[in-house]
């Protein structure tokens, strides 16, 4: 079945998120009250709301999105295929007001498909989840209301790394380690970003991790389709 997909069809895509607001202390009474409760079964009997809130990025309820990174093959070009790479950065409404436009636009088909690792647990209702916190219509790939399971277009590589093992995790730098290509993870990691924005205040280098997991998540695919690996002249870094 994955050898039949069209890759100039499918929407790559990683996002980085960070708490909605620096400090714990910055957060309503209302709202602290609410994380201690949504939290409560994560934390361990020692940890403080207050403590544990470095990972409210995590919770499309209570952090915000600072990048969508995306990427996408040109199957058209002399160079047999590229895959091209782009970011929306910055301001959360911003970024999902964009990101919709290119669903919108050229990602709207019955035949096209969003691919993230993880995607179902996490990116993919997390940017639902924000839109609609932001009253921004979804586009018609992330909206699932009424379809059935294999009408929804969706592909995830943990998923598909599963093989229906619903016990078992594997990061995406893992994968790229064992297929033998270069990890994301050279600088920073998921547990960075938060650090990075609101104390660095270094976007640009979020953007720049955020690509690499597009670029390792591209390659990872194209390894369970058996093909070729991308060369450095086949990545088109569009941001730059």
């Amino acid at each position: 079945m994955l050898r039949n997909l069209d890759l100039a069809k499918i929407l790559f895509l990683d996002i980085e998120t960070v708490p909605e607001e620096q400090e714990y202390n910055q957060l309503s009474p209302v709202r602290q009250s609410l994380w201690e409760q949504k939290t409560a079964y994560q934390r361990k009997e020692d940890q403080s709301p207050e403590t544990f809130y470095e990972r409210a990025g995590i919770w499309a309820e209570f952090g915000k999105i600072v990048c969508i990174s995306v990427g996408f093959f040109d199957l058209t070009s002399a160079n047999e295929q590229q895959l091209r790479i782009k970011s929306f950065a910055g301001e959360e409404e911003g970024i999902l007001q964009q990101f919709k436009r290119l669903c919108d636009e050229h990602f709207y088909l019955k035949s096209h498909l969003l691919c993230a690792h993880n995607g179902k647990e996490f990116d993919f209702p997390y940017i639902a989840r924000r839109m609609v916190i932001h009253r921004i219509d979804l586009p018609k790939i992330l909206n699932l209301f009424g379809k059935k399971p294999w009408e929804v277009q969706h592909l995830d590589t943990l998923q598909l790394w599963k093989f229906g093992d619903y016990k078992h995790y594997t990061s995406l730098a893992l994968l790229a380690e064992i297929f033998g290509f270069p990890t994301p993870k050279d600088d920073i990691d998921g547990s960075d970003v938060a650090r990075v924005y609101y104390q660095e205040k270094n976007l640009d280098r979020i953007v720049r991790y955020c690509e690499k997991d597009v670029l390792t998540l591209a390659q990872v695919f194209l390894t369970f389709l058996n093909k070729p690996l991308l060369e450095e002249n086949q990545i088109i870094w569009l941001s730059e």
